[in-house]
């Protein structure tokens, strides 16, 4: 027996990879196949005699296209052949780090007590970017800025709006997740609740209380967080929404409140008030509170200017719900509201965990510890996503995931979060990557500073609508660009190419000497650039 590698082409996604890896499995002759989409790469174990042809037509079969890269007599697995590797969660980055290591020849089991797919595409991001879009269509409907189209105010039919998006998310969590565990070989799911007896043992109790012992060279925590609830009087034994409660609500709240003015508050209070709720903010302190103050005013100008209202500074004492309505005590005044959304942080599902029985130290929210290899304090396990002290982002926990399977193999792979671009989709959206002013200030680096209001932004004015600014961060003595801090319609998709420009050490005299498209959101980015050397009030369009 032998193995051929080859390169293969045609694939757009991990899926193409996991559904030719599990076509390939199928062909006589053949007793193993390892395909990889990041790679565009196809390790195939064959019988002595199976020629190359034979693989690349089995190929073509699904396809795709295949070419020969080399034969050699041993097997390319390596360090992961023969390897046990346990992962506790099956969100994205525990998928991430098992087809990772299934790739390398390890076998794989995933242990899960709830739905497959973890938070973002159950009950996170997929979900709550379908509701935010499906208001946005409604809201400009009703409010947009062009005097020769007629304005209406839109019927809203939650239910049938919940029943799309559930589709969608039974979809992607079909595509993605359930059937890669259908076609890869190389991953077992078991279902059930793990805890630790020793580091290298987990007990999980299966659904009928069956009692399974699981052995495993390496180990990977990926069992994310929940909404985490204050200790408010009253507020227990109240019908309160958690933001996964709130997504699948088929009737509309006539007064909404909600109490926090992070992430998940903003963006589902903004969806509900564009489909027709009222909706009241309780902010303990400021909207988005730890970015730029700039930020938080901005946002809560435009949020105010569309009907919300908004209390910053203040903290919800009590709690009653009467049976038809809710009484929220916050010091000054009693709210009252038929829905009360909580929405005042998440914590690491790790309690259950009996961490400490492996020796897995966490810090005082309960999250675990790592360092940028994705190691815990005990050498052979690891973690990632949002129940580590790694900031909470599904693409951060993919790529941790995948770091972590390398390094389970032998790598040594470091996840470098200093170009982290982040975005909250409100609209206008927030975006930001790098370092903020005051960060930079209390690193004692001397830097500068331009923003860039968006009414300079030739896009922005065609557009009618100039709300927000493009904020950027220097070096004082180098011009390199260290953050940026984008309030734009846009933002998200504007704030990749800072990201980029950080990442490349570029300074803010090349990112305003670069090439931007005439007539684009992102040409912002160049024109705040051209700030620190420039007035741009006095340039003509599209000048460079």
């Amino acid at each position: 027996m032998g193995t051929l590698d080859f390169q293969v082409t045609g694939m757009t996604c991990d899926h193409c990879a996991s559904s030719l890896q599990a076509a390939l499995a199928t062909v006589q002759g053949i007793h193993n196949a390892a395909v990889s989409y990041p790679e565009r790469h196809a390790t195939v174990a064959v019988d002595a005699g199976i020629e190359a042809e034979t693989v690349i037509q089995a190929i073509r079969a699904k396809g795709y296209d295949a070419q020969l890269e080399r034969k050699t007599p041993t097997a390319h697995f390596g360090k992961g052949t023969g390897l046990k590797v346990v992962i506790i969660g099956s969100g994205s980055g525990a998928f991430a780090a098992a087809l990772r290591v299934a790739e390398g020849g390890a076998t794989v089991t995933i242990v899960e007590a709830g739905t497959v797919g973890g938070t973002c595409v159950n009950v996170g991001c997929v979900p709550s970017k379908i509701m935010i879009r499906a208001a946005h269509i409604a809201h400009q409907q009703a409010h947009h800025p062009f005097p020769g189209v007629e304005k209406h105010t839109p019927q809203i039919d939650r239910a049938a709006l919940v029943m799309q998006q559930q589709r969608r998310v039974e979809e992607l969590r079909r595509d993605k997740y359930e059937s890669i565990l259908e076609s890869n070989p190389g991953i077992s799911l078991l279902r059930g609740r793990a805890r630790f007896i020793d580091a290298q043992t987990l007990e999980v109790t299966q659904a009928d209380g069956t009692i399974k012992h699981v052995a495993a060279d390496r180990i990977l925590i990926a069992t994310g967080r929940s909404p985490s609830i204050p200790d408010t009087p009253g507020l227990a034994e109240t019908p309160y929404w958690t933001s996964t409660t709130a997504l699948v609500a088929e009737q509309l709240p006539k007064h909404l409140l909600v109490y926090g003015a992070s992430v998940v508050a903003l963006e589902l209070a903004q969806a509900f008030l564009r489909l027709g709720s009222q909706v009241t903010v309780i902010a303990r302190s400021t909207l988005l509170s730890k970015e730029d103050p700039a930020i938080g005013t901005g946002l809560q100008a435009a949020l105010e200017a569309e009907g919300m209202r908004i209390l910053t500074h203040t903290k919800l004492t009590s709690a009653l719900y009467d049976g038809s309505s809710f009484q929220l005590d916050v010091g000054s005044e009693l709210l009252s509201g038929d829905r009360l959304l909580v929405a005042t942080g998440r914590q690491a599902n790790t309690a259950a965990l009996n961490l400490q029985a492996a020796g897995v130290a966490v810090d005082t929210s309960g999250a675990v510890v790592i360092d940028s290899h994705m190691r815990t304090s005990v050498p052979h396990i690891y973690a990632a996503g949002d129940c580590t002290n790694q900031p909470q982002y599904v693409y951060v926990a993919a790529a941790a995931g995948t770091r972590a399977a390398r390094n389970m193999l032998g790598e040594d792979a470091v996840l470098d979060l200093s170009a982290m671009p982040g975005v909250v989709f409100t609209d206008p959206q927030v975006a930001t990557v790098g370092i903020t002013e005051a960060e930079a200030q209390a690193q004692r680096l001397d830097v500068d500073s331009r923003t860039l209001t968006l009414d300079n932004v030739p896009r922005a004015l065609a557009n009618f609508d100039t709300t927000g600014f493009v904020k950027l961060v220097a070096d004082k003595r180098t011009g390199r660009l260290l953050g940026a801090q984008i309030l734009a319609a846009e933002a998200g998709e504007m704030i990749q190419t800072a990201a980029l420009a950080i990442r490349n050490g570029m300074t803010v005299q090349e990112l305003g000497d670069q090439l931007f498209p005439y007539l684009t959101m992102i040409e912002g980015l160049k024109l705040c650039a051209q700030t620190f050397f420039k007035d741009v009030k006095q340039l003509s369009c599209c000048a460079g």
